[in-house]
């Protein structure tokens, strides 16, 4: 089942998220949305991609039910964010050499993360890693890029039976 992110012409980062009859706030990256996407820009990808896998830190929230495959985090756990390094937009083994975002977070972000597949196939350097589903800050502020639900509305859209989001352009 495809979801649609739609960004609002009130605010850059704000966007709905329409999974079947049902409307989410969303937040996404904090320049809104491009077709261009670049290592760094602070921008959400315009396209459509598959929903490829969800991971989940065991200790602090319980297993999402989704049709699609579920990992536990480690603390080991990290993805590589350096457009530089061979293992450019994968998940990685701490430590590791190159730039890398860690997963298992102190704060609550990634307690739940759904990885987009942006990216990944033919991977090519600086356009862009990292682009997951996860969860909102309090304060809702904007992603690096990413697409930004409650834990109850991500646990809903997975249940729902999410695989693929379509991430729209602006409506001018």
């Amino acid at each position: 089942m495809m979801i649609h992110v739609k960004p609002s012409s009130r605010s850059l980062s704000d966007a709905q998220l329409h999974c079947e009859h049902k409307i989410m706030s969303v937040v996404i990256g904090k320049n809104g949305v491009t077709q261009d996407k670049q290592e760094g820009d602070h921008a959400t990808p315009v396209g459509r991609f598959p929903l490829r896998n969800v991971f989940y830190r065991a200790d602090r929230v319980k297993k999402p039910d989704t049709i699609l495959p579920v990992v536990a985090l480690t603390f080991q756990d990290g993805w590589c964010d350096d457009p530089a390094h061979p293992a450019y937009n994968q998940k990685i083994l701490l430590p590791h050499a190159a730039r890398h975002e860690r997963l298992w977070r102190e704060d609550h972000v990634y307690d739940l993360i759904v990885i987009i597949g942006y990216n990944d196939e033919k991977i090519q350097a600086g356009r862009g890693s990292a682009i997951f589903m996860h969860l909102q800050r309090e304060d809702k502020a904007p992603t690096e890029g990413c697409v930004a639900l409650t834990e109850e509305d991500l646990r809903q859209v997975l249940a729902d039976g999410a695989t693929a989001i379509h991430i729209h352009a602006l409506k001018g």
